[in-house]
């Protein structure tokens, strides 16, 4: 074949690849999949159902993996039995698996800045999610990132904190009270000034990122953020990070946002009211998705899966199984739907909460 036809043959398919890309980052998004905790060495049969949601984009949200070691090698070891299993396989044939960390797949339980392999186990989880080497990833310090998919008018911007890799150390020190007023964690607020969750360059990076243009934001955090009375993790052990949060979301005029966390080994929604002072000025949700095949290993003393924990904030139930969560947009709706759910390892509903865009905006306060 004369080599000028074969030039061009290498440009026709060069341009329908580049045509092709560009249509699938212009795709709205409808079905994202999220959830978060997950043992490498146990059964994973909820890949099958998750696939069977025909997911778009699958958000893993931390606790990937239970490593719990400063051996970076047995990270790697770690992380592979979830790379190999045929139905984690499947779910990354199906759509796009995306993610940040937690505690256990960071390092060690409940650490943060003080892990001294941070830097190490970076790489390994970069590794594990297939990211490039020229990612901006591989050279800051922290997994966090964001990206806005869908076109103009039904765009979708995922951001994803580091709620480890600068984090202050926790404080012990949480009075629980009687036991029929609610289960209560070991935690207690560190209230010192310098304490950070994010620390100041993940800070700066946020308040660009709530600049840049999408119809509905989705914060993702490894641990809950709206939640702040259990005295387990969460970003209510820091209060005036937890604060500085809301109050950016607010001062930024960002719309649109809503929370996906992990962490609890159960599932809930929990709602920050209009009329609370730090509003964004509308309901801000956070929808806690957990676990993926380790559920609550609470239980009463009839032997009942569940606590009775606490947690003012939390619309309807909590669920305490093996879950994993999903978000729905109907963009065909002259108002778009957006569908906030929990389901169950067969893919059931089993917590939801339906809201339009237009409930997710500033003048929702005045309502």
């Amino acid at each position: 074949m004369p080599r000028i036809i074969v030039n061009v043959l290498s440009l026709f398919v060069i341009l329908v690849a580049s045509i092709n890309l560009h249509a699938a980052e212009e795709t709205p998004l409808t079905r994202i999949g999220f959830g978060s905790c997950l043992k490498q060495d146990k059964p994973q049969p909820i890949w099958e159902a998750i696939v069977e949601t025909q997911p778009q984009l699958f958000v893993l949200l931390g606790d990937n993996i239970y490593g719990d070691t400063e051996d970076v090698e047995v990270l790697r070891a770690k992380y592979a039995l979830v790379t190999n299993d045929p139905g984690f396989s499947k779910l990354k044939q199906a759509c796009p698996v995306v993610g940040t960390w937690d505690d256990h797949d960071f390092g060690a339980n409940d650490v943060g800045s003080e892990y001294p392999k941070k830097r190490e186990s970076q790489q390994v989880f970069l590794d594990f999610f297939g990211v490039p080497k020229n990612d901006p990833r591989r050279t800051q310090e922290g997994v966090y990132s964001s990206r806005v998919y869908g076109p103009e008018g039904k765009r979708v911007q995922l951001i994803l904190f580091d709620a480890r890799y600068f984090r202050s150390p926790l404080k012990k020190g949480f009075q629980p009270g009687e036991p029929g007023d609610g289960r209560r964690g070991i935690y207690t607020p560190n209230t010192d000034p310098d304490a950070t969750v994010l620390g100041e360059t993940q800070w700066k990076w946020l308040a660009e990122q709530l600049k840049v243009p999408a119809e509905l934001r989705i914060i993702g955090s490894g641990v809950q953020i709206v939640p702040d009375e259990h005295g387990s993790e969460m970003w209510g052990n820091f209060p005036k990070e937890r604060q500085r949060l809301f109050r950016m979301i607010r001062d930024s005029k960002a719309e649109g946002v809503v929370i996906i966390s992990g962490d609890r080994h159960l599932s809930e929604i929990a709602r920050l009211p209009v009329d609370h002072p730090d509003s964004p000025g509308y309901p801000l949700f956070d929808v806690t998705s957990s676990s993926l095949n380790a559920p609550s290993g609470n239980f009463t003393t009839a032997g009942v899966r569940f606590a009775n924990e606490i947690n003012s904030y939390r619309v309807g139930l909590t669920y305490f199984d093996v879950n994993f969560g999903a978000i729905q947009i109907d963009w065909d709706q002259p108002d778009p739907l957006v569908r906030l759910q929990v389901r169950d390892e067969k893919g059931a509903v089993v917590l939801q909460q339906r809201l339009t865009l237009s409930q997710l905006q500033p003048h929702a306060r005045k309502q």
